[in-house]
């Protein structure tokens, strides 16, 4: 391991022993600004940390996101590095994903090799789906303009190193439902006395489950799942009140729409076929997540021009991601990088014994530095 790598893995486990929840980031954005700031990169701290980078004269701009936030899992790896604060953990990488832009971070400001600017966007509490929108409300894109957008997730059980990409549409939406039902409790032996808010609950949850298989086209890529089912009935009480919670997911606006306009007839009709009242919310917290075409094309050329295996034609991933927010306002494109098959390394996402790859760090630095030279060429170079 060279000098580099381990400077970078050793950045990676405090980052890992340190792990704070969204919106909480408090140490992990004063190491992420100071580190910059060693670097001799101009910081701007607000609701995430922004490090702007300048070289030659070009006036092209591009950004590059790391996201910061960690889980409230309590971590049950046993590497020498695991967290210190109980019950949070980074389970998803987010470790892994600042160190390697710092790494980048480094690489470009010790050989400014390109003409423009570069934008360095470390982003907080992307596991709620707020820290976008939070920087972008705040006028983080107003204040420094970019062109294009950029941002790296690891993925467990791909072959570590392989990037992956595509054009379109790559991560689904996310949209939490609640339903409030107010039926007529009573005494278990006499349900026939009122109307129990089981009952109907029950009648929601199945008939919910039909818009994906019914009501969508196949291969939609739609999800609906009813995660919480709760009520006030007792021991040989039948409940008068219930409240299902649950998680929709879709690839596009159009399916999302749909999902939401098919929920609110079934809550409404399965209530009043039953004489009870019923409320429904239904709120987007992620939008889908698009790549543009030309970002997704400089990718793969970034990716072959440092040596590294990339495809452009992937699946889209069934989970969502925040860096939609940032994909929406200006071109861009989120691409996945193999975190390796075997171990804490090919544990899923979100698992309390993942752990993120220390061999990626030099590889996504070295990536997003021949991604920058790509997207803002020194004059002459091409």
């Amino acid at each position: 391991m060279d000098a580099f790598h381990t400077r970078l893995t050793a950045l990676r486990h405090a980052f890992h022993r340190d792990p704070e929840l969204g919106f909480q980031e408090v140490r992990t954005r004063a190491r992420v600004a100071a580190r910059l700031r060693e670097l001799g990169i101009e910081v701007y701290e607000g609701a995430g940390v922004v490090g702007i980078l300048r070289a030659g004269t070009g006036n092209r701009a591009i950004g590059l996101r790391a996201d910061m936030d960690a889980l409230p899992i309590e971590e049950t790896g046993s590497h020498d590095h695991v967290s210190a604060n109980p019950g949070v953990m980074h389970a998803c990488g987010h470790d892994g994903h600042i160190t390697m832009l710092l790494g980048a971070a480094e690489l470009l400001a010790r050989e400014r090799d390109f003409d423009g600017t570069v934008v360095f966007l470390f982003q907080p509490n992307e596991e709620h789906g707020l820290g976008a929108q939070a920087m972008i409300t705040e006028g983080v894109l107003a204040r420094f303009p970019i062109e294009e957008v950029y941002a790296i997730h690891n993925l467990p059980g791909a072959p570590a190193g392989r990037i992956s990409t595509r054009s379109g549409q790559i991560c689904a939406s996310e949209s939490l439902f609640e339903i409030g039902i107010s039926g007529q409790g009573g005494h278990a032996a006499m349900p026939h006395v009122g109307v129990d808010a089981i009952t109907v609950g029950a009648e929601m949850v199945m008939a919910l489950q039909t818009i994906v298989s019914r009501k969508l086209a196949p291969g939609a890529g739609a999800v609906v799942s009813v995660t919480e089912f709760l009520t006030d009935g007792r021991r040989n009480v039948l409940p008068g009140h219930a409240t299902l919670k649950g998680d929709v997911r879709a690839r596009l606006p159009e399916d999302r729409k749909v999902i939401e306009r098919f929920m609110r007839r079934m809550v409404k009709g399965i209530a009043a076929s039953h004489g009870v009242e019923a409320s429904f919310s239904f709120q987007t917290g992620f939008i889908e997540t698009v790549n543009a075409p030309g970002p997704v094309e400089a990718v793969l050329r970034a990716a072959r021009a440092a040596g590294i295996e990339a495809e452009g034609g992937r699946p889209p991933m069934s989970f969502s991601e925040d860096f939609a927010h940032f994909a929406a306002a200006v071109p861009g494109c989120f691409l996945l990088l193999g975190n390796g098959t075997q171990g804490a390394h090919g544990q899923p996402l979100h698992a309390s014994d993942y752990d993120f790859n220390d061999a990626l760090l030099p590889v996504g630095a070295t990536f997003w530095a021949a991604l920058v030279r790509d997207r803002l060429p020194v004059k002459g170079s091409i």
